[in-house]
């Protein structure tokens, strides 16, 4: 697998973000780009597919519902976000990080203070799943017996 550009890896920690803790991190910021929507956050549908075994042959999982923004800054830069589920200010803040992300002046401060708590939040939240997942893993064994005569 390829590794992740930073944009990719930002609008994924965006993506998967919860629509409090971003707005905790990003008002403090007290940042308020001029921009305009490119395509106001729409809501709609997706299919997801999965593979059996992690590796096996593809099938539908179901549908998901996901927004969708795109803006573009004053200064010309464009910022797009998909987000699952109908939180339309949710999408519509990330597509604004994402562009501002994009800006020399504000990536710096913008991947400090909101990408890197979000993506550390976002792993403890998966550390934790893991955890009461073991907690109630089955381990399964076959007992061998010699061959009957």
């Amino acid at each position: 697998m390829e590794k992740q550009t930073e944009r990719q890896h930002w609008m994924s920690v965006l993506a998967h973000s919860q629509d409090d803790e971003l707005a905790r991190y990003w008002k403090p910021l007290n940042l308020s780009p001029e921009w305009t929507a490119l395509r106001e956050p729409e809501c709609g549908m997706a299919r997801v597919q999965a593979r059996a075994g992690d590796t096996g042959q593809r099938f539908v999982v179901g549908d998901v519902t996901i927004t969708r923004a795109a803006i573009r800054l004053a200064e010309g830069l464009c910022g797009f976000s998909y987000v699952m589920g109908r939180r339309k200010a949710h999408a519509e803040r990330c597509a604004v990080l994402d562009a501002l992300l994009q800006h020399p002046a504000f990536y710096k401060l913008i991947l400090e203070q909101v990408i890197t708590p979000l993506a550390a939040n976002r792993a403890e939240r998966q550390q934790q799943r893991a955890r009461e997942i073991a907690g109630s893993k089955v381990d399964f064994f076959t007992l061998v017996r010699g061959e009957n005569p």
